[in-house]
């Protein structure tokens, strides 16, 4: 068993899968791959089980009956690598909107340099979007400041999924009282982390808009990042 989990969800995602678990599979950090897919009707599970049989033991998959959320996708994930031997977990996206070759840099920021969570970020040196409409990035940007503000965290991009976390941290989360499903899920996982006092570290990396795909944002998961927010600060405020 090798030590570092990369969990990838995914819905619709055939022309991409394929190519970014074999990009993953090629370096030398020897990366294992788990798939959580919400039962994509255009054989995005099958596509992964092909590559099951030519990377055993390193790509696995996890099949839902439907569409669930992105966060019960994290957590379905996180579950399945507390029962096995992994260090390091990390999310990804499966449409190569994270740069595959930033899985190395998110790993050993933790590794070498002893960060319990590290986020690869969109903000920590300027804005590093490319082919976003404006519109999107600047919602994403000031969605940001806003989190700083409610909460406190000095993050620059509190709504990242490309997060690598190390073994304790998602231990000492309980899991099932995680609440939200999507960009809210990714801040309530760093909240919990930063009030639990684990060090939290952003490395800047290049955010690119899928090419391939349809993207699964919408409007009502905006809102919840926005009351979201207002609801984790107050529930740490009277401890619950």
């Amino acid at each position: 068993m090798h030590q570092v989990l990369v969990i990838i969800p995914t819905y619709n995602e055939i022309e991409n899968i394929s190519a970014i678990i074999e990009k993953v599979m090629s370096y030398p950090d020897n990366f294992d791959v788990l798939v959580i897919d919400d039962n994509s009707p255009d054989g995005t599970a099958q596509a992964v089980e092909k590559l099951m049989e030519r990377f055993p033991g390193r790509v696995f998959l996890e099949q839902r009956k439907g569409k669930l959320g992105l966060g019960t996708a994290y957590i379905h994930g996180f579950k399945w690598a507390l029962q096995r031997d992994y260090a390091y977990v990390i999310e990804m996206d499966a449409d190569f909107s994270h740069n595959p070759d930033d899985l190395t840099r998110l790993y050993h920021n933790s590794k070498d340099k002893g960060f319990d969570v590290t986020i690869g970020s969109r903000y920590i040196s300027g804005v590093n979007v490319v082919n976003w409409p404006m519109g999107r990035v600047l919602m994403s940007y000031f969605a940001s400041a806003y989190v700083r503000m409610i909460t406190r965290m000095k993050l620059k991009d509190a709504t990242a999924g490309f997060v690598c976390y190390r073994r304790r941290v998602l231990e000492s989360i309980d899991l099932d009282k995680i609440e939200f499903k999507g960009y809210a899920f990714q801040i309530e996982m760093k909240f919990k982390a930063h009030k639990k006092g684990f060090k939290i570290s952003e490395i800047p990396i290049i955010f690119i808009n899928r090419q391939l795909g349809t993207s699964k944002m919408n409007s009502s998961i905006f809102g919840e990042a926005m009351f979201g927010v207002i609801k984790l600060k107050l529930d740490s405020l009277f401890g619950r």
